[in-house]
């Protein structure tokens, strides 16, 4: 799913003073779940009123309030995600309490707006749509394809070696899925078969 989407090129933050309550965004590129809660651990601060956050990755997501009033810390921190076009990220606002209530309608806006924020000055990458083949070749033909990798900017995932030759799995942009294919099998002179592991 990339339908030009586009990802943080790197961690990234942004602090706002909202009635005295401190708001922190901080946000990290992710890949999956796994590594999206382990920075909201890393990050999230035990001295702080509240460390609410959301993730998105793919049609993948969750939020939490953390002891928010519900739908005012998560859910707009993931419609911020959302509303700048980003996929595989995730934003954790952390808030220390000044002593003012903002009211549901307030914590929306300042949980929503500081995440927006951070994200909107984040450095960004477009998403590219990638696509993993698996092949089969033989020993005196790796050294030729592996000098081509670059080419299709394809880099190997897996690479298992038996009496046969060498049975090999790329990653590669699916725009130049085609051409990578054509260019494999007139490479082994058409001993190498091409199949597409991921569709």
């Amino acid at each position: 799913m990339s339908d030009g989407l586009q990802q943080l090129a790197g961690p990234c933050r942004h602090a706002e003073e909202i009635r005295k309550s401190r708001f922190l965004a901080q946000a990290a590129p992710v890949t999956d779940a796994g590594q999206a809660l382990a920075f909201v651990r890393d990050v999230a601060d035990a001295a702080a009123t509240h460390n609410c956050w959301a993730y998105r990755i793919g049609q993948e997501y969750r939020f939490n309030d953390d002891g928010e009033p519900g739908g005012t810390a998560g859910r707009p921190i993931l419609q911020a995600i959302e509303g700048q076009g980003i996929d595989r990220a995730v934003v954790v606002v952390t808030r220390w309490f000044g002593g003012t209530k903002l009211g549901a309608g307030g914590l929306v806006r300042a949980y929503g707006g500081t995440a927006a924020e951070c994200l909107r000055r984040a450095a960004r990458l477009p998403i590219v749509p990638m696509a993993r083949l698996g092949l089969r070749c033989s020993f005196a033909e790796l050294a030729l394809l592996k000098a081509r990798l670059r080419e299709w900017q394809a880099s190997i995932g897996a690479e298992h070696f038996d009496g046969d030759g060498v049975r090999l799995e790329l990653e590669l942009p699916a725009a130049l899925l085609d051409e990578a294919t054509a260019r494999i099998t007139d490479l082994s002179r058409g001993r190498s078969r091409v199949v597409r592991l991921d569709g």
